[in-house]
């Protein structure tokens, strides 16, 4: 595939993943402890984590509150991201569109899901799933249980799936 000229190539996710992953082995290098790094909402952890791991809060927006729709898990190692229409939009030819461009038609990705959230052996991994699972739409959950990846995958209207290994939802909306 060729980009027409002018054409630019965002490689921000991928990088902030690369970067937390780095940051995180670096510093729990250097300081002998455990580490969790979040840039931008993507999570490296390394090191010995706190007893019940890492709490993350899992929302369609990193910088919601704690209050928004979402739900709480822990993580000991790796790293968590999620990937989302929701946030990074705009709108173009009168019409809403966001960051997450389908490589098969160069517009922005039309999915079942709005939110995608992915555990996995590093950041860098858990991003690039979680916006592999954006493109994939109805096909996704089975292509990260596939990969035993645990997930968590909100619908366009609110619905969450998620694949084996990720924590039940308690009443609370938070893991127990």
């Amino acid at each position: 595939m060729w980009l027409d000229s002018g054409a630019q190539l965002d490689l921000g996710a991928t990088a902030k993943a690369w970067a937390a992953d780095q940051c995180a082995g670096q510093i729990a290098d250097r300081l002998c402890r455990g580490v969790l790094v979040s840039l931008g909402g993507d999570v490296s952890v390394a090191g010995e984590p706190p007893a019940g791991g890492w709490r993350i809060r899992v929302t369609d927006d990193h910088a919601a509150p704690e209050s928004a729709p979402g739900q709480t898990v822990a993580i000991a190692s790796g790293g968590l991201a999620t990937s989302s229409t929701t946030v990074r939009t705009w709108s173009a030819g009168g019409r809403p569109v966001h960051h997450i461009v389908d490589p098969a038609t160069g517009a922005p990705a039309s999915s079942c899901w709005r939110t995608v959230s992915v555990a996995a052996g590093t950041c860098t991994d858990a991003n690039t799933a979680s916006t592999a699972a954006i493109i994939r739409g109805a096909d996704a959950p089975g292509w990260l249980s596939g990969l035993g990846l645990p997930a968590r995958l909100v619908g366009q209207d609110g619905t969450v799936v998620t694949t084996t290994g990720w924590p039940a939802e308690s009443s609370h909306g938070d893991t127990p």
